[in-house]
């Protein structure tokens, strides 16, 4: 019989150790990370977090689990970045051809310089956004332990005024679901937002500050934006979710493909009826059609999307050197590097074989081989290996048999209810024989992604997604 809980909390309490308890749980159930070397402490809400990871990515990684705690305020990482050695001249090789092989950053001016795990990177770029990608493609490669950003964002000659960016700010943040935009104040000043008000969590403190940079800040002080429990009460965001006229809501699709580097040049023709938003056009690359996708989700009164999105490149790659971009991608992945992988290509249709240890490093090498120029579609066949199986080692059983299925319930129950986004949505949980069915209703599109992730990174050997979007009316 399928195992069925609510996410009935025990007595309300989170004091500093039993935070520092959940964050220890995050991070030991999310693979990609060192668990043993990383030690967490927590004081008044605010972790720290300090030891040693393998890779940059590893460390904001750790930084990211914490913040996604309930009950944390804000994340001070000191781990330190200690990575295989590469030399100089491969590093620099690496990084430069993973700029080259992103469609997003392969034509942006930049150049770099590698010196004993510290990568330089100069030029100029037209976007904080743009910006943002090419140090996310520098994160990525093997061996790089910290980087030096130099890059000059030059926004051209028309700039918005300050009035203008703050307008479109509040615009922003109050079409997007993963803030509460009216507990934020937005003043503008000769290019210098100033931030004030509260926010429930320090990633979405860490989101609207990020949403002024794309705005045209030049320089965001956010000094009086404060992270407290009581702004993530579902009653604040009632009025956030209520019915939106399908235009406008197309209209604020647009607005955020604008804003996307990797979708503004394709222009998408987008159309919203009772919610459902419809994606057509053509777009180069497959990133950019699953960006898309993705911006038009995080749109509040967003309830589908249907992604209609033809990848059409004019100069299609051979198959041959896709596949060997693919492969050299792989390689010189920061995670998935290590494993080895059968890539096969068909007119830019790419098969992907390999076993990974988790459900992370799976849906990583599908990440990695989407981001080729080339690639048209993609069908991720990696398999997730025994390790993916008992993802939590405290909880894992030491003598090889299956975990019974209330130990994987009981965990993702206790991931739920410390999770920031999930802890008050009314999820309910299914397992049998290690198969995991959530049921209920969510608000967003975000959340029920998050969800089904946390089953996974909990042990899930499957997970059929059933949630739904509320109904706010």
């Amino acid at each position: 019989m399928p195992l069925h809980a609510s996410l009935t909390a025990p007595t309300e309490r989170l004091a500093d150790d039993d935070i520092t308890a959940a964050v220890e749980r995050f991070i030991f159930t999310k693979k990609g990370m060192t668990t043993p070397l990383i030690d967490v402490a927590t004081h008044d809400g605010i972790v720290e977090l300090t030891g040693f990871a393998g890779t940059l990515l590893e460390r904001e990684r750790a930084t990211a689990l914490a913040q996604a705690v309930r009950g944390v305020r804000g994340v001070i990482n000191e781990v330190v970045v200690r990575a295989t050695d590469v030399p100089d001249a491969a590093l620099l090789s690496a990084v430069e051809a993973a700029l080259s092989r992103d469609p997003a950053t392969t034509g942006y001016n930049v150049r770099c310089h590698a010196s004993s795990g510290e990568v330089t990177v100069e030029g100029a770029v037209q976007s904080w956004a743009e910006q943002q990608l090419v140090l996310q493609a520098l994160r990525g490669v093997r061996g790089v332990t910290a980087i030096r950003n130099r890059l000059d964002v030059h926004r051209g000659e028309i700039t918005n005024t300050d009035a203008e960016i703050t307008i479109q700010i509040r615009e922003l943040l109050d079409w997007d679901i993963r803030v509460q935009s009216e507990l934020v104040s937005i003043r503008t000043a000769h290019g210098v937002v100033h931030l004030a008000g509260t926010v429930g969590t320090p990633a979405e403190r860490d989101f609207v500050v990020a949403t002024a940079y794309q705005a045209g800040a030049t320089h965001v002080n956010a000094r009086d934006l404060f992270v407290a429990r009581w702004a993530l009460d579902k009653a604040l965001r009632r009025e956030k979710f209520v019915l939106r006229a399908d235009e406008d809501v197309a209209q604020a699709v647009r607005d955020a493909l604008r804003l996307d580097p990797r979708v503004r040049a394709f222009g998408p023709t987008v159309r919203v009826r009772d919610g459902v938003a419809t994606l057509a056009g053509a777009v180069s690359n497959l990133l950019a059609q699953q960006a898309a996708e993705r911006d038009a989700e995080n749109i509040v009164g967003v309830r589908e999307v249907h992604n209609l999105l033809q990848v059409e490149t004019h100069y299609p790659a051979p198959d041959a050197a896709t596949q060997q971009h693919i492969k050299a991608a792989l390689a010189c992945d920061a995670y998935v590097g290590p494993y080895t992988f059968t890539v096969n290509v068909s007119n830019g249709k790419v098969q992907l074989y390999g076993t990974v240890n988790a459900h992370f490093e799976q849906e990583r090498a599908a990440d990695v081989a989407a981001g080729v120029t080339g690639v048209v579609t993609l069908d991720n066949h990696v398999q997730a290996g025994p390790a993916a199986a008992s993802a939590d080692p405290i909880s894992a059983p030491a003598d090889g048999h299956p975990e019974p299925d209330y130990a994987l319930e009981q965990r993702l129950r206790s991931h739920y209810y410390w999770s920031a986004l999930l802890h008050d949505q009314d999820v309910d949980i299914r397992v049998h024989e290690g198969r995991v069915t959530l049921l209920g209703t969510v608000d967003t599109h975000w959340q029920r992604r998050v969800a089904a992730q946390h089953a996974r990174a909990c042990g899930a050997r499957d997970v059929n997604n059933h949630l739904r979007l509320a109904s706010w009316g």
